[in-house]
Formats: C-alpha cells, sequence, structure tokens
C-alpha cells in the first residue's frame, strides 16, 4: 500500500549508490550551476580533489559551457561514471530513502529526503498541472549540453531540490525527529564554506509515515482550503533549484520514450530522476530577491517608456505595485495600479522585455541592494530594487500564473546549495 502511494504521488526510494572508501569531503562538490563566472573557484576545486574519487569528474561545471574544454569533458565524465562502477568504488542501498541534515556556513540546519520523482508526474511547460512542476520560466536553449552529458551517461548524481509546502512540518520534520531509529550513513563535512552534512537511511515505518503526510498535503479538497481557490489541480512539489537539470531528465526520457515499447516505459531507469525534497518553511531557507541592472539605455527615457508602458501609473508611492529604480544619484519609485502579474517583478519584467525588444540595451539579475546601486551610478545604467518574496507566495503564484518571472529569488548563498553526494544507476 506504502508503495503504491508513493508511486502515485511521483516520489519514492531507489536502489541509492555511496561510494564505500572515499574520503567524503573531496567526494562531494556543489552544483554545477554555481560560480559560473569565477572559474578560478572551479579550478581550486580541482586541485583540492586531485586524484581521489569525486563528483567533480561526475558533473559539468558550468563555467566549462562554450569553452573548448566542454566537448572533451562530456566524453570524460562517461569514462569515470564506467570506471568507477567498473572499479567498485560503490556500495548499494537497495530501495532507499535518504534523510539528511545539511548544516550550512551560518549554522542553520536544512532538513531533507533524498528519493526520485517520477518523470511522468513532472511537466515544466508553463499552465502545467503536474503533481511536480518548475517555478520558473524553462530556457530551452540551456538544455542540449546537459542531454549531451546525461544521454550516455550510466549514473546520475543530482543538485536538484524540491519544495512541499508543508507549514505545519508534518512530513520531512516529522522524520526527522526519528534519526534514532535510522542507520548513519555518512557524516563529513563539506569543502569550500559549504558547512557540514549528515545522512540516514529512512525505514520502512517512515516511508509509510511519509506517504501518509503527502499524499495529505496532494489532497484537492486540502489544497482548495488551504489556498483558497476552487477546481485548481494540487501542487505537491515545486522545483527550487535545479530546473534545467530536471527538465534535462525529462527531455532524456521523452526521446527513450520514443524508441522504447510502451509496456517497457514504467521499467525505464531513465523514467525516474534523484531529487531531495525540503519543506518551504525549513527554518534555513531563505528567499532573497534577485535585482535588476539595464546597461546601454536612456534611464530618462526608460522611466518614461514605463510611465506610458502602464495605463495609470505615476511617480511616487500608491496603491498597487511599487517599483522602485535608481540612476547616476537619482532614486524614485513607479506605482502601477491594478497590476496583472501577482509580483512586482512580474510587472517589471513584462516591461523590461518589450522595452529592451524595441529600443535596446541589455539587462543583468543582481544579487545584493549594495551592488545594484553602485552598478546603476555608471552613465547608461538604471537599476531596479526588488522586494523579496514572501515564502507563503511560491506555491499560489505558480498554481495561478503557471511559473513566476524568470530570477524572481534566490534560495540562499552558493555554496548553501546542494551538494553532489549520493548516485544511481539510469542505464
Amino acid at each position: 500500500m506504502m508503495k503504491k502511494q508513493l508511486e502515485e504521488l511521483g516520489f519514492l526510494p531507489a536502489d541509492m549508490l555511496l561510494p564505500k572508501d572515499a574520503d567524503m569531503t573531496r567526494w562531494s562538490v556543489v552544483a554545477c550551476d554555481q560560480f559560473t563566472s569565477q572559474p578560478e573557484y572551479w579550478e581550486r576545486v580541482e586541485q583540492f580533489v586531485g586524484d581521489a574519487p569525486s563528483t567533480l569528474y561526475l558533473i559539468l561545471p558550468e563555467s566549462r559551457l562554450g569553452t573548448p574544454r566542454e566537448t572533451e569533458s562530456v566524453r570524460e565524465i562517461n569514462q569515470t561514471m564506467k570506471q568507477y562502477l567498473q572499479e567498485g568504488v560503490f556500495q548499494t542501498l537497495e530501495q532507499s530513502l535518504i534523510y539528511v541534515e545539511r548544516q550550512q556556513a551560518n549554522g542553520k540546519i536544512r532538513c531533507g529526503i533524498v528519493g526520485v520523482v517520477d518523470l511522468e508526474h513532472y511537466d515544466y511547460r508553463p499552465g502545467a498541472t503536474s503533481l511536480i512542476r518548475a517555478t520558473e520560466g524553462t530556457v530551452l536553449s540551456r538544455i542540449p549540453p546537459r542531454v549531451a552529458v546525461r544521454k550516455d551517461a550510466p549514473l546520475e548524481t543530482s543538485h536538484i531540490m524540491l519544495l512541499i509546502d508543508d507549514p505545519m512540518k508534518t512530513a520531512i520534520e516529522a522524520i526527522g525527529a526519528q534519526t534514532g531509529e535510522m542507520e548513519l550513513l555518512y557524516q563529513f563535512e563539506l569543502m569550500e564554506n559549504g558547512g557540514s552534512i549528515s545522512g540516514w537511511r529512512v525505514t520502512k515505518a517512515q516511508e509509510e509515515q511519509l506517504a501518509a503526510a503527502l499524499a495529505a498535503l496532494a489532497d484537492p479538497t486540502a489544497t482548495a482550503q488551504k489556498y483558497q481557490m476552487e477546481k485548481v489541480p494540487p501542487l505537491l512539489f515545486a522545483v527550487g533549484d535545479g530546473n534545467h537539470s530536471l527538465a534535462t531528465a525529462k527531455e532524456n526520457y521523452e526521446r527513450k520514450k520514443r524508441v522504447t515499447p510502451k509496456k517497457q516505459w514504467e521499467t525505464l531507469p531513465a523514467r525516474f530522476a534523484m531529487a531531495e525534497v525540503v519543506n518551504l518553511h525549513d527554518d534555513s531557507l531563505e528567499f532573497e530577491p534577485i535585482h535588476r541592472v539595464v546597461f546601454d539605455v536612456s534611464p530618462e527615457d526608460l522611466v518614461n517608456k514605463l510611465l506610458q508602458w502602464y495605463k495609470g501609473a505615476f511617480q511616487g508611492e500608491g496603491e498597487g505595485h511599487q517599483i522602485r529604480y535608481v540612476y547616476g544619484e537619482t532614486e524614485g519609485v513607479i506605482t502601477v495600479p491594478s497590476p496583472k502579474a501577482k509580483l512586482e517583478v512580474g510587472t517589471l519584467q513584462n516591461f523590461l522585455d518589450g522595452y529592451i525588444k524595441t529600443y535596446g540595451g541589455k539587462v543583468d539579475y543582481i544579487h545584493g541592494a549594495d551592488v545594484t546601486r553602485e552598478l546603476a551610478r555608471q552613465a547608461g545604467n538604471i537599476g531596479f530594487i526588488l522586494p523579496a518574496m514572501a515564502k507563503s507566495q511560491l506555491f499560489p503564484t505558480v498554481m495561478t500564473e503557471g511559473v513566476l518571472p524568470r530570477k524572481t529569488f534566490s534560495m540562499g548563498e552558493a555554496w548553501d546549495k546542494r551538494y553532489y553526494l549520493e548516485c544511481r544507476k539510469i542505464r
């Protein structure tokens, strides 16, 4: 019953692979899409890891995309995966979920459960009604380089994090209170300011408890009451990190379906993708706004065009979305009354996309108001300071609007992102 319930929810135990005798600090490295403009970070990691077994050699850091190393790296990744399997680097934990506690550099502890998601329950297209959905628009051009790595790979390791909206903490935290009943699998320090991590094997009784808690969160009647929405399909898992990696797994699976008889789809290893599920209400999770700077424009003209773009928009604070801007020594705010978008970032991004398409300029997405103001002081630039999105807005916004505007929020610092650790056979 428990397994069937988890199957229906799209989150399942799997045969997990963990290294047997590796130096775990060297084994585990941060998500490939971090420090993309800082190749020196990845060079430092490479020097630290050396010849030791490591997930560094199972992934393609995005800092290498578009470089001469990209094609060579893909070939080396597949060779290393085969080598690790042949040399017996791994031990297998059959049909397991892993409860994880990650102590971040700031001392806060993030709790999660690692398993696999059924990609039949996932859809990244805007307007999807599946149990597992993207939270931001998927940039299709970012998928092919990842598919190149995954399509022939015998293994996967994952930095994907899925969020559940569980304010009463009935699922993950309830399991986490029972670590005394579990087998401790690993406990070690992470490199490069990543803090530390511990993992335990979830018991079968706890799996049953988790299944019941997730089923309650996915109940259509409870969903309608929770969000005060009628006839809205339940959203159980919202992608918090790794949206493009999960979309890549989906694309790879869809390709395999096209050359595989339908009756064999249920047993395709590619049908599943590893992910860690985290509660949106975990005390360690902090949503930080991502601001905008527009380069190579006339700030005065852009402000005037913004006022013209939305009917009734006016200078100053008022009822509606307040768009705060800064350029040179000038700071101001434009109010957009009766906005169609739920979030200020949606109102702003809709205008910026249209403006740049017509008049030119370039947008960059900036972490930190101080950095935004510093860049906006330079001639030809204008910055927009956006408010942080409340965590409570995430699920209802995705359910009503499909996806958030791109680069709406960031979950913590780069070094707090998920580190690669567990692996799984996908061929």
